[in-house]
């Protein structure tokens, strides 16, 4: 479970606190020589603060606008501390010091650290000026630049957070990618070992029977068979029972037929790939050749398979076994040329 404060909630909060430093300025108007400097550093302060408080496309405080609270700091201190010769006494006119530290832990947690030290080092600078060393604690500088750092640390701790974060989230991802895809061939393994199993298993058990003394039109058909198998191989999507029946008679004929599956039609919808198969099924029974190539098309054209049929002087061996052809088939002839488009329109065939 994750518990997280919403970012209204926080900013709100930032500029209560921010607001009480302006309150306590106001009661103390009376201690400062002259209200003018000090209604100015107000200003400045409540100018710098809600522009820091301000909603931005990055969490990252614009390196403007933190190069701005560090000079907002300098003033605030040189306007408030000039009228302020003899010190604070026992009032809240030095409200500047936690102002600029609520300011700097601001800059701190907008993740421009550096700036908010050079801020908090400019008011330690400033004070030790004004008041001296020994007036550090008492005036709040102490609790302001501890303020800071602990901003600083949250904020590292934080961000090592988030990468972590991230880190495992997409360990967490290719993990669960790495097992999707184990169980994926986990899966097309069995499917294709039973399926091989259903359609071996009958001629298995003839060859058993008959102790290995198969006829020649058994023969033969364990060749068809074997060419089967390889298609449910080779070429998966290529295959429904129409073209299955339809291969295994034209390989009957004598024609040798390869089934080439490159994945160029896995993402056509199903009943696109019913109308692909279904037209391929028509050409393979009405072609009459030595030889049928059909190979799908790789995704980004607009066809889906191409069928080719040639003739040649291969002998039968093999149409039996659905091998590919050779590269010595420079005399062939193209008795077919098919092109089934990716989506429903006529197939243009030669």
């Amino acid at each position: 479970m994750i518990i997280s404060i919403p970012r209204s909630l926080i900013i709100t909060l930032a500029a209560i606190f921010s607001a009480y430093h302006l309150v306590l300025a106001a009661v103390s108007f009376d201690v400062a020589e002259s209200r003018g400097p000090v209604i100015a550093a107000m200003v400045i302060y409540a100018a710098a603060t809600t522009a820091s408080l301000l909603p931005y496309r990055s969490p990252r405080m614009p390196i403007w606008l933190a190069a701005f609270n560090v000079i907002a700091t300098i003033a605030i201190s040189l306007l408030v501390t000039s009228q302020l010769p003899d010190g604070p006494g026992e009032s809240y006119a030095a409200w500047h010091t936690a102002a600029i530290g609520t300011l700097m832990v601001i800059t701190s947690t907008r993740m421009r650290q550096s700036f908010a030290w050079v801020g908090v080092g400019v008011l330690v600078a400033q004070s030790i000026a004004w008041q001296g060393v020994g007036e550090l604690a008492d005036l709040g500088i102490v609790g302001s630049v501890v303020w800071v750092g602990i901003s600083h640390a949250l904020a590292y701790s934080l961000a090592a957070a988030a990468r972590d974060a991230r880190q495992y989230a997409l360990a967490e991802r290719e993990a669960a990618e790495w097992r999707a895809a184990q169980e994926a061939h986990v899966f097309e393994r069995q499917f294709r070992l039973g399926q091989t199993a259903r359609m071996a298993t009958p001629m298995l058990r003839q060859i058993v029977a008959s102790g290995g003394n198969l006829t020649e039109e058994e023969r033969q058909e364990c060749l068809y068979l074997e060419g089967a198998i390889r298609d449910e191989i080779r070429g998966r999507t290529l295959l429904n029972d129409r073209v299955r029946a339809a291969v295994m008679a034209s390989r009957r004929r004598g024609t040798t037929v390869t089934l080439l599956d490159e994945g160029g039609i896995d993402d056509l919808p199903d009943d696109e790939r019913d109308r692909v198969l279904d037209r391929l099924a028509v050409a393979v029974e009405e072609t009459r050749t030595d030889r049928i190539v059909v190979r799908t098309v790789p995704v980004g054209s607009d066809i889906a398979v191409t069928v080719v049929g040639l003739s040649s002087g291969n002998d039968g061996i093999h149409s039996l076994l659905g091998h590919e052809p050779d590269d010595d088939d420079d005399g062939d002839e193209i008795d077919l040329w098919l092109e089934i488009p990716r989506v429903g329109a006529a197939a243009t065939a030669v």
